[in-house]
This record gives structure tokens, C-alpha cells and sequence, in this order.
């Protein structure tokens, strides 16, 4: 099978997956070229699976799935998310379906609010409408967002905590409602169709692959500190947040969406070791020995008026603990080495080579 291409079916109807578990397994992966997508990838092939990577490349990239390219057991569909007959197809040749597709990144969110409500709640709807349909577990990825900002509270935020959002003039609040809506979607296909669905609450996951380019944090910071650029930290850098290594948070997701208890479910996975996001570029200022400097810019400078920060998240982790003895394996100095090595070692990077791997 060509791998941007899919084999045509005859028409779809309501079945029993046709991959029988104890010889072969067959997995759709929506957002399946992107950061977290691509890994995950890499963790099912490593099992065995077979898996149809569905993806746009509007965030994901094909460099992420290019070392993929020769197992006949991958197949990456470029397309999207939003086309019904698509979907169809390949929910219906899959066993499991993990839906990460997805608009990603605080950038992208202000800077069109209309395509982030578009593509996550409409997209979702599609991957339910067909799980449901035929029968097929579905795992949605979600976000630490939904819980809003906790100003002033140091407990961990569990998953029945309440959620504190700002108004919808401030448009980072746009993401946040659309993947609360993704899980309000699932929840009542669960309880009003029986559909097998699991929803994983995602607190900051990082590594290898990550792009700078839609505000994510680390590796933003990692390309300007081998640049010699200066560090921009957003507000006053004592916002804190928890890291979870991307390896760290696929197998978890590998793990809830083949755990037939965790239906119904939502589950916190993250790390649990908070850092300030001025502590951080000071650790990768030190890590990677830069001259560069630390600059601080108000946050509507950098995204306009629409923007809130959300000053604390620290995931409680105890649920999937208990449920499927999950946790975060990998220290935040760890994460932060894969970081700066990937990067250093990108093509286009201007210090590629000139640190060791």
C-alpha cells in the first residue's frame, strides 16, 4: 500500500473489528504526523500494530513519520480530519482509534479562534459519529486547559475539579471550551450509545520533535539558546508548569485505550514535578552554556489583547496510577537533554554538529 494512499472498501456497516487481537491489530491515529501523533505511531509499530496515520500536515509534519515510510504496516493518509467518508474508512478498518488530531499551540489559537473551534469539536464529532457506528474504541486526547486558571490554589487538579474559564473576548478560553466540548461530545456518546471511549487529560507534553514555531515553550527556548537570541518569558516567569517526556505520555495513552475498565473515563496524564517558567530558562541557559539572556515580555506584546495566563497546573496523576500503574518515568533534566540534542541536530539548525549527541 502506498503510504499517502488508502485501498478503497466496499461500503461500511456495523461490525466486529476484523483484525482478530491475538493476530494483528490495527489502530487509526488521527493527528497521526504530529508531534505526540508520531511517537505514538512509533510505539504501536513497535507492537506490532498496524496503523493508519491520519493527518492534514497543517501542524504535523511528514518529516515526523519519514523514518516510517518502508513498514508495510504504516499507511499515512494525508487528509483531514473534517472529511466524513475519510474518517468512515478508516475508523472502519481500525481495532482502536487514538483521536490527537487537533489545533495545537497558544499562537495558532489567538491567531485563528475560528479554525481551532472548527477543527477540534467538528473533527471530534466525526471520529464518534463512526466509532460509535461501527463499534471501535476510541481514546480523545484532551487538555489540561479545560480546567482554566486556579489563581492562588497549590492543590493538584484532579479530574473532577472545577473549571474556572475567563470571557470569551479572551480567545485563548476558544481552545480550551473546544476540547471541553470534545469530552462533553464522547461522555454522552458513552452513555446514551454504549460507545467504548476514554478520555486522556494531557499536561504539557514535550521532546524530540516539538515545533517552536506555535509557542511551545521548551524548544522555543532550546533553538534561541543555541541561536545566542534572547529567552523570551512571557509575563514574569512565575507561571509554573508540569513537563511529561512525549515517550512518558504514549505509553499511557497506549495503555488507557487498550484498558476496557477505563471506559467512560478521564484521566490526568502528566508529570507531577512543577517548574517555573523562569527556572526553566535559567536551566536551559545553563544546559546548553549560552550567552543569551533572559527578556521579559508582557503578554499582549507577544499575542495582542485576548490572551490569559494560567498560572498553575499540576496534574494529580493517582487515578491512572491506580487504573493501569502509570507514571511519568523521565526527569525534567532528561527531557530537557533530548530537547536541545534533537534540535542541535536538526538540519536547519545554525549550531547542527557542534554538540555531542
Amino acid at each position: 500500500m502506498h503510504p499517502r494512499s488508502i485501498e478503497p472498501l466496499g461500503a461500511p456497516e456495523a461490525c466486529a473489528s476484523h483484525y482478530p487481537p491475538s493476530v494483528a491489530r490495527a489502530a487509526l491515529v488521527t493527528g497521526g504526523a504530529g508531534f505526540i501523533g508520531s511517537h505514538l505511531t512509533e510505539l504501536l509499530l513497535a507492537e506490532d500494530w498496524e496503523v493508519f496515520a491520519l493527518d492534514d500536515l497543517s501542524t504535523g509534519s511528514e518529516a515526523n513519520v519519514f523514518h516510517l515510510r518502508q513498514k508495510p504496516n504504516f499507511h499515512l493518509v494525508v487528509e483531514s480530519v473534517l472529511s466524513p467518508s475519510v474518517v468512515s474508512e478508516l475508523v472502519h478498518r481500525a481495532d482502536v482509534v487514538f483521536h490527537l488530531a487537533a489545533a495545537v499551540g497558544v499562537r495558532l489559537i489567538v491567531e485563528r479562534p475560528g479554525h481551532t473551534l472548527l477543527t477540534n469539536v467538528r473533527g471530534t464529532e466525526n471520529v464518534l459519529e463512526y466509532a460509535s457506528r461501527f463499534g471501535k474504541p476510541v481514546l480523545v486526547a484532551s487538555s489540561s486547559e479545560v480546567y482554566g486558571d486556579h489563581p492562588g490554589e497549590n492543590l493538584p487538579l484532579r479530574e473532577g475539579s472545577r473549571r474556572i474559564y475567563g470571557p470569551t473576548t479572551a480567545k485563548r478560553w476558544a481552545y480550551a471550551d473546544s476540547k471541553a466540548m470534545d469530552e462533553f461530545l464522547a461522555l454522552a456518546r458513552h452513555e446514551e450509545e454504549g460507545l467504548r471511549c476514554v478520555i486522556a487529560r494531557l499536561f504539557n507534553t514535550v521532546g524530540p520533535r516539538q515545533s517552536p514555531q506555535y509557542g511551545n515553550v521548551i524548544p522555543r527556548f532550546v533553538k534561541a539558546a543555541l541561536a545566542g537570541e534572547p529567552l523570551e518569558v512571557h509575563g514574569d516567569g512565575s507561571q509554573t508548569r508540569c513537563f511529561c517526556h512525549v515517550a512518558d505520555t504514549v505509553r499511557a495513552l497506549a495503555a488507557l485505550a487498550t484498558h476496557e475498565a477505563s471506559a467512560g473515563q478521564i484521566y490526568n496524564v502528566g508529570s507531577t514535578d512543577p517548574v517555573t517558567i523562569l527556572e526553566l530558562a535559567n536551566r536551559i541557559l545553563e544546559l546548553t552554556e549560552s550567552s543569551s539572556n533572559v527578556v521579559f515580555v508582557p503578554y499582549e506584546q507577544v499575542y495582542g489583547h485576548g490572551i490569559e495566563e494560567m498560572f498553575q497546573r499540576v496534574p494529580s496523576v493517582e487515578k491512572i496510577r491506580s487504573a493501569v500503574g502509570w507514571e511519568a518515568r523521565t526527569s525534567l533534566g532528561a527531557i530537557l537533554n533530548a530537547v536541545v540534542s534533537d534540535i542541535a541536530s536538526s538540519p536547519d539548525s545554525a549550531v547542527s554538529g557542534q554538540l555531542s549527541p
